[in-house]
């Protein structure tokens, strides 16, 4: 019996996934809920395990490809016969000749020919033609296809559906295509179809240099170095991971979004680090997990989040939305990228709820075993890139939060208390945040308050 293995929908605002690797090949004999592919979305990297047990008959979409869910992927022949395994067809490009010829015009002359190859949308880096985007979504008069999330974020950037081109199934406009049509610039209020050049008007932007074309195949870094510069001497192409791909479009979204202004302060961790060093190896023996600064920072940034709730905002469109939840995302740093899992309810927890949620979170990141829920619904976000030694960093807002706290390394200095010179165990703090809904006034409040929780420690850690 042939069983069809789909691509799963992993989450409600998600329409399609991109295949990163199988880890089967068509004729390898399969178990239930074994791993079977893993794939990225826009919210999380996860293993998909196989629907059922017997040998993997047939490949259908390859590494790289991206898919609407419910996509047949791949299918198990049940019965477990491996004679029935035939590797997978490469799947032929969708015909692109009859797309190339419906708009030439009539007597046109030659650099016509090349006006169509800047398009205002870029179409997906994983599509196998992007040189022949599908139809556009609201062609003909038909309804335009998108989801709710595409439709908010059009209406927050002020984008015209109807002027970008959906790479999704049947021309569905997905996030990317949003992103996408952000990041360069197009697809703001509908323009009038544009008048084909004048032969004696030459192009404003010269053509790249021969092996050039298209070599910038994302579009939050088309515009990041200017063409010409990009080979040069000896280099090392390497494609962009889906993941990285993903990152470049948050960031560049949220730089795009949020005005970012910056605050600092430094914080005296010497109570701190000196409760930790007397109860780290004992809080290890009773709970069995280790104990680290992490939760000490997600405990002051919740008593900051309490004091000024004004941090623990959303906004939409002109409505600022004051979250009661207190979900904090921890930047966890992947060899393949980065990811920010959510502690839910972050106020509820004492230090070891919060350190056992921790370890939790960034295992399961680290093994791609984090549910699309489980990267979702964050109000506050935490980096650290002080475990790395950093100083202290400046970090991009994580969208839709208005706020990210930014640590750096705990190190002793020698600083001036009571007109005295004493080594204290010092940390630097950032925080970034959107100036639309947080002003300078609270922001430094909320480091206060954070600061003044970390230096007058009081909890119990035992």
């Amino acid at each position: 019996m042939a069983v069809d293995v789909i691509m799963p929908q992993m989450g409600e605002s998600i329409f399609e996934g991109t295949i990163t690797r199988w880890l089967k090949k068509p004729g390898d004999r399969v178990e239930r809920d074994e791993p079977l592919f893993e794939i990225s979305t826009d919210k999380v990297d996860a293993e998909i395990p196989a629907p059922s047990a017997g040998v993997l008959k047939e490949i259908k979409v390859t590494e790289g490809q991206t898919v609407p869910i419910q996509t047949v992927v791949a299918v198990i022949d049940a019965a477990g016969t491996a004679t029935t395994a035939t590797p997978a067809p490469t799947p032929a490009p969708p015909p692109a000749p009859e797309r190339a010829a419906a708009p030439k015009p009539a007597a046109s002359p030659a650099p016509v020919a090349q006006t169509p190859a800047r398009a205002p949308a870029i179409p997906s880096v994983a599509s196998p033609t992007p040189a022949a985007p599908p139809p556009k979504a609201g062609d003909n008069g038909q309804k335009i296809r998108s989801s709710p999330l595409v439709r908010k974020l059009a209406k927050e950037h002020n984008v015209d559906l109807a002027a970008v081109e959906g790479s999704g199934a049947g021309g569905r406009i997905s996030k990317k295509d949003i992103l996408a049509a952000v990041g360069s610039g197009g697809a703001r209020p509908a323009a009038p179809a544009a008048l084909p050049p004048s032969p004696a008007t030459p192009s404003a932007s010269p053509a790249p240099p021969p092996g050039q074309g298209g070599a910038i195949a994302h579009p939050a870094l088309e515009n990041a170095v200017p063409r010409e510069r990009i080979y040069f001497g000896n280099y090392e192409a390497q494609p962009m991971s889906v993941m990285r791909q993903r990152i470049a479009e948050h960031m560049l979204a949220s730089k795009h979004v949020s005005p970012h202004v910056y605050s600092i302060d430094e914080i005296d961790m010497t109570k701190v680090a000196s409760l930790r060093a007397k109860a780290k190896d004992e809080f290890e023996k009773r709970y069995e997990t280790k104990l680290t600064y992490m939760p000490f920072f997600v405990k002051a940034a919740v008593a900051g989040l309490r004091a000024y709730p004004t941090m623990n905002a959303s906004l939409d469109g002109t409505n600022v939305i004051l979250h009661k939840e207190i979900n904090i995302g921890i930047a966890v740093a992947l060899d393949w990228g980065l990811i920010v899992p959510v502690i839910k309810n972050a106020d509820e927890k004492n230090i070891l709820g919060i350190q056992r949620n921790l370890n939790d979170l960034a295992e399961r990141a680290r093994t791609k075993k984090l549910k699309p829920e489980e990267v979702q619904e964050g109000t506050f976000s935490i980096t650290n890139p002080g475990v790395f030694g950093g100083l202290f960093g400046l970090p991009v807002i994580s969208q839709p939060n208005v706020g990210i706290l930014g640590l750096g390394a705990i190190e002793k200095r020698p600083v001036v208390i009571n007109d005295s010179i004493a080594i204290r165990s010092m940390c630097y703090i950032t925080l970034s945040y959107d100036h639309r809904v947080v002003d300078g006034a609270i922001a430094h409040q909320f480091l206060h308050k954070v600061k003044e929780t970390l230096e007058n420690w009081s909890e119990p850690l035992l």
